[in-house]
């Protein structure tokens, strides 16, 4: 039998070992204490975060693909984060994927962590191939699917990150870049949704959105690449474009309808007085950095 006791993220703390006795406004109280804890601790990570995103960054410049490996809480946070770059930062290059496949998101698929192969299969599925990146999530750091994928992302030349919730784990002495996030004993003990989960939800949110403005998918902190599906995106580009170009409401709806809702080239035409085809052009050659494009 697999024995992970000796991992701080399974560990139970004796003050709260009653908390079945107490009433409902504390136990709140004490959650939400605990919770505290987490940005301190991914604040602790800072310069490890801050490296991951760069060499993720050079990675995708070279045309390269971001891809979260994960099982359970771990894996349906990495699908989370990737499936939500699309509409923000109009990419298909983040991607997620969790052992147990597409239903594992939805219904619990627990015993698909224990297979390394599968890891490795999902990976080569993708052709994963050294433009790409690799980011492996597990709190405990010992996921036999994450460790599979990692090591297939290695052999393959791809970038490979390790996210751990755990000092010294297999996770990170797999990979190039370690990332460990150390929140200590979950509110229910072993219950790595919780404390670890926020965690891995919160560097993940600033490996993929900070990549996104090193690769020049903002400008400032508007989304001018946001893909345009719905009313609420088209009423938000059409602000954007009211923000970053100066201009009223009237000739942004203009410019976005000229640009083909693309609120960052109707920011170019706008702020360069271009046309689309000279707008797109220029923003072309800056590598869809709206800034370069504009010479600022």
């Amino acid at each position: 039998m697999t024995r992970l006791g000796h991992l701080s993220t399974e560990g139970a703390r004796p003050e709260r070992a009653e908390i079945d006795r107490l009433p409902t406004a504390e136990l709140v109280a004490l959650m939400n204490d605990d919770d505290r804890a987490v940005p301190e601790a991914v604040g602790a990570a800072a310069d490890a975060i801050a490296a991951a995103v760069d060499a993720i960054a050079a990675r995708l410049e070279r045309g390269g693909r971001l891809i979260y490996a994960g099982a359970g809480t771990a894996g349906r946070i990495g699908v989370l984060d990737a499936s939500e770059c699309g509409p923000t930062f109009n990419t298909d290059r983040v991607l997620g994927v969790i052992a147990g496949g597409q239903v594992a998101v939805s219904e619990a698929s627990e015993s698909a962590e224990d297979h390394a192969d599968d890891g490795a299969r999902a990976l080569a599925g993708l052709g994963v191939g050294e433009a790409d990146a690799v980011v492996g999530v597990s709190a405990s750091g010992r996921t036999p699917y994450v460790l599979g994928a990692i090591a297939h992302a290695r052999d393959a030349g791809a970038l490979t990150v390790g996210l751990a919730c755990n000092a010294g784990s297999e996770l990170s002495a797999a990979v190039e870049l370690p990332i460990e996030v150390l929140v200590g004993p979950e509110f229910i003990a072993g219950s790595t949704r919780l404390k670890a989960g926020t965690a891995q939800k919160l560097v993940l949110n600033m490996l993929s959105t900070l990549t996104m403005v090193r690769l020049g998918k903002t400008y400032g902190n508007l989304m001018v690449d946001v893909r345009v599906t719905n009313a609420k995106l088209r009423d938000r580009a059409r602000r954007i474009v009211e923000q970053a170009a100066g201009v009223d409401a009237a000739a942004a709806a203009e410019a976005l309808d000229a640009a083909g809702e693309d609120a960052k080239l109707a920011v170019a035409m706008l702020r360069g007085g271009l046309t689309a085809d000279e707008a797109r052009a220029r923003l072309a050659a800056a590598g869809g950095h709206l800034r370069r494009a504009l010479g600022e």
